[in-house]
């Protein structure tokens, strides 16, 4: 049996199939092919319980240790950050978060905004546009390569490598594409370490080397993992909340001329269209309950922050873009209850670098809203959009648009 989530469809829009499963129980067991199963989490309630339960290990070396497998994913891929528990993971989140503390995005404002407007003006000759191949995935790898010192003529094959990872029912892409990431960030470290800079590479280098907290597949682990991470959801992000904006005209001339709502803008599009469906693997070291459902020992457990975010239980409305969700002033008739999104994952895995992602969408959607406010989509229905062929994502292949007037910088 194919699995479901394998599929072209729920590329497209997973929210069908993840509602039916919510609709009969928040936690629901699934077939995932070749005889296996796997738990998936739709409830908001036991999302946010599962993603901090310390019973569920995101270990997946011990997980694997004496299983049998074909899979060849360079050790780099399989054992990064994101693949092990406390106190092992705080160790490594200690050393990576230095970057991406709210004060030292900050300081990264005015070269994001800069990037931005470079990309603007090479989109402003030009009267239609892919805003996913030409602004929205340029802008994240430009800041993320620039922290790392990945030098620019090798960006575009540091994005194909990473793109390739979340290939869909792919194996064999997804292997060979951890092996080229991998050797590639071993090299760049190898001579980075002859030259090092004020790069976060070269922080990571020091620590490596002048007080060996990181042995050298630790640091060529977490390389990896920033690289991808610190630009796949970002590009999804920007590119499905232009395609909720372009979706809506009166919201579109809102944030044109309340510059202000962006945040919250940024907070509801996390929300109503996340740019992770699925979270990445954990499994039940012990027996456990979790929404009704009776989880077994070693038994695979799947977060849907996707679909918690759109859980009728918790969001009014859910399927609807509403900005009032999202401001911070305390409302007596808001009709939701406490809590937000989990876009972000919670718990000790919550990702370290949402301040960077928060501030380069807010800054994507204020530039291309003020230089081109004619913008509009430029295809003959929203069904002929290409998503990516990923089943822990959601995000847009392309995003094709007529830009009309531009406004200067």
């Amino acid at each position: 049996m194919n699995n479901p989530m394998d599929s072209a469809e729920f590329s497209r829009d997973p929210y069908p199939l993840l509602a039916a499963l919510r609709s009969r129980g928040p936690v629901q067991q699934v077939r995932t092919g070749n005889g296996r199963t796997t738990w998936v989490v739709t409830g908001w309630a036991e999302a946010r319980s599962a993603l901090a339960d310390a019973r569920l290990s995101k270990d997946t070396a011990r997980y694997f240790a004496g299983r049998p497998g074909n899979r060849n994913l360079a050790p780099a891929v399989s054992r990064t950050m994101l693949a092990t528990d406390p106190p092992h993971h705080g160790r490594l989140r200690k050393l990576a978060m230095t970057a991406f503390t709210p004060a030292a995005v900050a300081r990264l404002e005015p070269r994001i905004r800069a990037i931005a407007e470079e990309l603007a003006d090479a989109l402003a000759a030009r009267r239609s546009a892919d805003l996913v191949e030409e602004f929205a995935a340029p802008l994240p790898i430009a800041v993320i390569c620039e922290l790392l010192g990945v030098p620019e003529p090798d960006r575009a094959a540091v994005r194909r490598w990473s793109h390739d990872l979340f290939a869909a029912a792919a194996p064999d892409t997804v292997d060979r594409a951890s092996h080229a990431l991998s050797d590639y960030m071993t090299q760049l470290i190898a001579a980075r370490r002859q030259d090092l800079g004020d790069d976060v590479l070269s922080g990571l280098i020091a620590a490596r080397d002048e007080a060996d907290r990181l042995s050298e597949a630790e640091l060529v682990s977490l390389a990896v993992l920033l690289v991808v991470a610190g630009h796949e959801t970002t590009t999804h992000l920007i590119g499905n909340g232009m395609l909720a904006l372009l979706q809506d005209d009166a919201l579109r001339s809102r944030l044109r001329a309340d510059p202000g709502l962006l945040p919250a803008a940024v907070e509801e599009f996390l929300r109503h269209d996340a740019p992770i469906t699925l979270a990445t693997f954990r499994f039940a070291t012990e027996p456990i309950e979790l929404g009704g459902a009776r989880i077994g020992a070693g038994e695979v457990v799947l977060v849907s922050p996707g679909a918690a975010n759109r859980d009728p239980a918790q969001f009014s409305a859910p399927d609807e873009v509403r900005l009032d969700r999202h401001v911070r002033a305390a409302r007596p008739d808001r009709p939701e209850r406490p809590g937000g999104h989990l876009s972000f994952g919670h718990g000790p895995h919550h990702c370290l670098g949402a301040p960077l992602a928060r501030m380069e969408a807010r800054i994507a959607f204020e530039v291309l809203l003020t230089r081109f406010p004619d913008i509009r989509p430029a295809v003959a229905s929203w069904d002929a959009l290409e998503w990516r062929r990923t089943r822990l994502m959601h995000g847009l292949a392309s995003l094709p648009v007529t830009l009309g007037r531009c406004i200067g910088p």
